[in-house]
């Protein structure tokens, strides 16, 4: 089996690297009673052994292709010792996002218990989205969860040699050349009828708001969680005239436009990831991703539109390349200064989109980290090392993330709106008021 890693994973990963920036995935479980240590030990330990546990090693040639090695280090279990309010549980999930980790030499992913003051408790999963997409986190939650290990034993970092490492590298290189040739094509067409035809989103920023400095500050996203019974959620998508992931959709369309994430004409492109992730799938993001044009206007009253819209977009990506996928060939030959200079200048930049994405339905071995059934589970994305001047720059950021477990769905929502009030408790309010408008 290959452990060179998938273009698009080498992709995340060489950016996130250049730029400084990283995605996260973030596990959540709460207890409303106590929750057994010993059990989420020995979760712990099936994750030491599961698909999560691995590394990426680069190549010893600027323009080699990295490969999956196992972890030098191996996360530690964290538990605190004391407990704290259930109502500080928010705050402390935040805490555990700024959790040291490292993809190259682990580790790349870390779990932790917080006892809360009226005897239950919080659990914390933080992963690198470069080991993994949502999908393959509740799958391998799962699988530790029941017991089940990765077969697969992932090479030591070193052990290739560097001999041995620069001409197997050098081979696939060569292997990859007509990839290259494509992803140049591709560019070219790009760079002559632009990337998506899309008009660019760039919200209002209102005019007492001050520009903030060409600073390289960092802060965490505001994130904002919530369930909603599963039968209830379908029940209004097929009154509206759409389905579970096309109301999800409209949610985030209605979101967007009343934060003015819209174009001239007031539509708004979503972002939709696609799971490919097939069985014995080793890699890390196993997904694709199409971009709808919607109108939010009609949203809260008929959905058949974005219904058709969306349906429209998943044709033609089973019909024809991403062109964004195709570059990806281009992205080993390029240098860190090259790859964040790119980055800056690439049209349709994620933080002038809006994502919508949708995980399916997880596995209910993923919601017992302790061996039982946790009250609640849910999933969040975040965005780290992201400067306050260039999310100002591309106007801000939203993504949604949702998921059905048990009957319930969660929406996770993390957004930032230039010139506005940027909080949690801000976020779950704009969010909670976007849910009443359906």
């Amino acid at each position: 089996m290959s452990t060179v890693l998938d273009l698009l994973d080498q992709t995340m990963y060489d950016i996130g690297r250049a730029t400084g920036s990283e995605t996260l995935l973030q596990g959540v479980w709460e207890y409303d009673r106590p929750i057994d240590i010993d059990g989420v030990r020995q979760f712990h330990e099936h994750l030491e052994r599961g698909r999560l546990s691995r590394c990426i090693a680069r190549s010893p040639l600027p323009f080699g292709r990295s490969r999956w090695v196992a972890p030098e280090n191996l996360p530690e279990l964290e538990i605190v010792e004391s407990a704290r309010p259930r109502e500080e549980f928010d705050d402390w999930l935040d805490e555990q996002v700024n959790t040291p980790l490292d993809c190259e030499r682990g580790p790349g992913w870390h779990l932790a218990v917080l006892p809360f003051t009226d005897g239950g408790a919080g659990v914390s999963l933080v992963v690198s989205h470069c080991l993994t997409d949502g999908v393959g986190l509740w799958e391998a939650l799962a699988n530790a969860a029941c017991g089940r290990d990765d077969p697969i034993s992932w090479p030591a970092a070193a052990s290739r040699g560097r001999f041995r490492a620069l001409r197997e590298d050098a081979g696939q290189a060569v292997s990859d050349i007509p990839a290259i040739g494509r992803a140049v094509v591709a560019a070219i067409r790009m760079g002559q009828h632009g990337s998506n035809g899309a008009e660019a989103v760039r919200p209002p920023t209102p005019e007492t708001a001050t520009p903030p400095p060409e600073t390289d500050e960092t802060h965490l996203l505001p994130t904002a969680t919530i369930f909603v019974d599963a039968d209830k959620w379908d029940a209004r998508a097929s009154a509206l005239g759409g389905t579970r992931n096309t109301l999800l959709v409209g949610l985030a369309a209605r979101l967007a436009q009343r934060a003015g994430r819209v174009a001239g004409d007031g539509s708004v492109v979503v972002t939709l990831p696609v799971n490919e992730r097939t069985a014995d799938d080793t890699r890390a993001n196993a997904i694709g991703g199409v971009r709808a044009t919607v109108d939010p206007a009609s949203a809260t009253t008929d959905l058949s539109e974005i219904r058709a819209a969306v349906k429209q977009a998943l044709i033609r990506h089973s019909e024809e390349p991403d062109p964004q996928k195709v570059l990806n060939a281009l992205v080993p030959l390029m240098s860190d200064r090259v790859l964040n200079a790119a980055r800056s200048a690439m049209r349709g930049n994620p933080f002038n989109l809006v994502g919508a994405s949708n995980v399916g339905e997880i596995d209910a071995a993923a919601g017992r980290p302790d061996g039982t059934d946790a009250s609640s589970f849910a999933m969040r994305l975040h965005h780290t090392g992201v400067s306050t001047a260039t999310l100002h720059r591309y106007g801000g950021v939203q993504t949604m993330l949702s998921g059905t477990m048990d009957g319930r769905i969660f929406v996770s929502l993390s957004s930032y709106l230039p010139g506005h009030e940027n909080s949690n408790d801000e976020l779950r309010l704009q969010l909670s008021s976007a849910l009443d408008d359906f």
